[in-house]
């Protein structure tokens, strides 16, 4: 809405000394950036900092907004960051009851750094009361020919709030909203409403998903346990190792290589970088007979008795790829052969195994437990719990919560387990995915993205020794795996429920939130897998109702039940004739292809090679392209498809004992009595089929 704005302030109207995060909790001892620093605020160590996110990403940088720029870039952050602070509500500034996230906060301050810009180089003045609506058109229309309609979104807020602001920015703000009365979003062009289905984000393509699941869970599975061995192995010589006389080099080596189970070990062609292929592993060799390389040059001289007995030995066949353990899970590769999944963990192949193994952890947690990439991040050691009696982890929920509460993630047991890895592997004291910098230091963050990169690169590289499929190129982001696994699990009747609460989207209902469905919206992509999925869960309910019937209890009532019925003493009769067993009998029920259609209220037998007697179709306005039956106009109580199942009989029953109440209501006009009535009649029509 507009307003007729005050003249403009010719001096600040906050003081430099005043703290910029008085509406925010600070860590103990912190003290707030002040406002009159013009160059950069500087949350780390004063807020709780989420931990996807880098150091340079906790800052608002003033640097290069010049002029009038830097103190109005101030005063915009200054307003969002303390939208309750007394002059922003003595000023009649519209204002939120919560201050804004300072990431949100960041994007208008590049937003506006970009407009800036834009306005010096077309001459405009930088009294912002001086410019008109259409500036500001012509230059979103030009914005949106390089940047995505989103993207956009920000930098419509972000001039948006020049005229939001402008009571409290010294020189002014911009005189009116160039888009009064529409909203933010339309006139950035996103198409996406809350009361829509469609998100951006795309799903991770099928020939994708399954390699890379597949790869993550192998290593964590099977390549895992030989990896923390290892790593075991190579602490356990760093600990016992001598640190500077190497004077009894050549006795330790001759004592070691007395030993036939030790072998020199040898460079191998799976090493990174490695060009010495076939030539002794020194710095593997010093470890082994006791010494830290870095401190000991017993082997590093060449002519030097120990050097001599080590190339004897490779001489006489005492040698072997490099290796800090004796034994590797064995794996079928595609060209059929079988063999160790590789040829030897040396200290520089060990470390690229453990970041490797680091990320399949992320990608199995990200995949299956439909956490965000900061809520993954925010993981911490012993996050592992029960909650209401199922395992789940606790975490921080990040995601527009500036006090980050905890909150619970039901898990399968392989997630628990790749937890369970990444805290063995984590050199962090709390958290499970950091970055890495050395051996035992970390980095601030885990670049989710970069670092499932390079894991697709990695199990491309090694396919021929480990035997796993190769990962198509394409890009994949923490947040597409929550994207795709909220479609996969929609697929299913009756997970719709168990998605909201996952997605913490959950309203009165679960499907009244459209984000939730949004999430879970099929992708072409991943038809096929999904029409086979739902044909393997309607098999299995078929032959659990195959199975009760030959064991001789009732699989539903209606003529729909005696008609399957009869189909499956057919099958039995069949497969007895022909002497076979169980495999036989799923062999036929499978060949027989049975029309049945699993509900709520009832179970439906339309078969559309023989439609007639579908009560459904009966005078009914087919819409194009449907086939099938019309399940709103179902007559359970009289079509012949119609068939009772067991579980469906105490939801008639209540509904009979429902009706009957609201028969017994006092006063109830006549016709909602025969309505009423009508739908009694139906109901026990429908229980007379049921044996009593």
């Amino acid at each position: 809405m507009n307003r007729p704005l005050p003249l403009a302030r010719t001096r600040p109207a906050f003081a430099d000394d005043e703290p910029v995060l008085a509406s925010h909790t600070l860590l103990p001892d912190a003290h707030s950036p002040l406002f009159g620093n013009s160059e950069n605020w500087d949350f780390n160590g004063v807020l709780r900092r989420p931990a996807n996110l880098t150091p340079g990403g906790w800052k608002l940088m003033f640097t290069r907004f010049e002029g009038p720029w830097n103190l109005r870039a101030r005063e915009v952050a200054m307003i969002q960051l303390n939208p309750r602070h007394s002059l922003v509500l003595a000023s009649g500034i519209p204002a939120p009851r919560r201050p804004n996230d300072p990431r949100s906060v960041v994007l208008v301050l590049n937003a506006m750094r970009r407009l800036a810009a834009w306005a010096a180089e077309r001459g405009h003045s930088p009294d912002l009361t001086t410019w008109q609506n259409h500036h500001l058109h012509a230059y979103l229309s030009q914005l949106k020919k390089g940047i995505t309609a989103d993207t956009a979104l920000t930098h419509v807020k972000a001039i948006r709030e020049l005229h939001r602001c402008g009571p409290l920015l010294t020189g002014g703000g911009l005189h009116s909203d160039p888009w009064q009365g529409m909203s933010s979003r339309v006139a950035a062009g996103v198409t996406w409403t809350r009361t829509s289905r469609e998100i951006s984000t795309p799903v991770i393509p099928p020939d994708i998903w399954f390699p890379l699941v597949n790869a993550a869970w192998t290593y964590i599975d099977r390549f895992g346990p030989d990896i923390l061995q290892a790593d075991r192995t190579y602490e356990r010589l760093r600990a016992h190792a001598r640190q500077g006389d190497s004077g009894l080099a050549a006795f330790r080596l001759h004592r070691w290589l007395d030993d036939p189970r030790n072998r020199v070990p040898l460079h191998h062609a799976h090493e990174p970088a490695v060009r010495d292929v076939g030539g002794i592993h020194w710095n593997l060799l010093t470890w082994q007979i006791g010494y830290d390389p870095a401190r000991s040059r017993a082997l590093a001289t060449s002519k030097t008795i120990p050097r001599k007995l080590a190339l004897a030995a490779v001489a006489r066949g005492q040698c072997r790829p490099a290796s800090l353990i004796d034994s590797y899970a064995t794996v079928t590769r595609s060209d059929g052969t079988t063999g160790p999944w590789h040829l030897g963990l040396d200290p520089r192949c060990l470390q690229a195994e453990i970041r490797t193994l680091r990320v399949a952890c992320f990608i199995f947690v990200s995949a299956l437990s439909m956490m965000r990439d900061g809520e993954v991040h925010e993981i911490t050691k012993g996050s592992v719990v029960q909650h209401y009696g199922a395992p789940a982890i606790a975490s921080a929920l990040i995601k527009g919560q500036e006090d980050f509460p905890v909150k619970h993630w039901w898990i399968i047991e392989p997630v628990a387990r790749a937890i369970a890895m990444a805290e063995e592997l984590t050199p962090h004291p709390e958290r499970i995915f950091t970055g890495v910098r050395s051996r035992t230091g970390f980095g601030e963050t885990f670049a989710a993205t970069e670092r499932m990169a390079a894991f697709i690169k990695h199990i491309n590289a090694m396919t021929t020794l480990t035997g796993l499929e190769p990962i198509p190129e394409g890009r994949v982001s923490p947040h597409m795996f929550r994207r795709t696994m909220s479609m996969l699990t929609d697929q299913f009747p009756g997970s719709e429920i168990a998605l909201g609460i996952q997605l913490k989207h959950v309203a009165a209902r679960a499907l009244a939130n459209r984000t939730t469905q949004g999430y879970a919206a099929s992708d072409a992509s991943w038809a096929r897998y999904l029409d086979q999925a739902v044909e393997a869960a309607r098999f299995r309910s078929l032959r659990e109702l195959f199975d009760a019937h030959k064991a001789g209890q009732p699989i539903g009532f209606g003529p729909g039940a005696e008609r399957l019925a009869r189909t499956f003493d057919k099958i039995r009769a069949t497969a007895v004739a022909h002497g076979g067993d169980a495999a036989v009998e799923e062999a036929m029920l499978k060949k027989a292809r049975i029309s049945i259609r699993f509900g709520t209220l009832n179970n439906c037998l339309f078969d559309a090679a023989n439609p007639v007697g579908a009560l459904c179709l009966e005078n009914a306005v087919i819409p194009p392209g449907h086939t099938g039956p019309l399940p709103d106009r179902c007559r359970p109580d009289r079509c012949g498809n119609s068939m009772l199942g067991t579980q469906h009989v105490a939801i008639w029953d209540s509904e009979d004992r429902t009706l009957l109440q609201l028969l017994d209501t006092p006063g109830l006009p006549a016709g909602r009595r025969a309505a009423l009535e009508k739908q009694r009649a139906d109901v026990q029509t429908l229980l007379r089929k049921v044996p009593r």
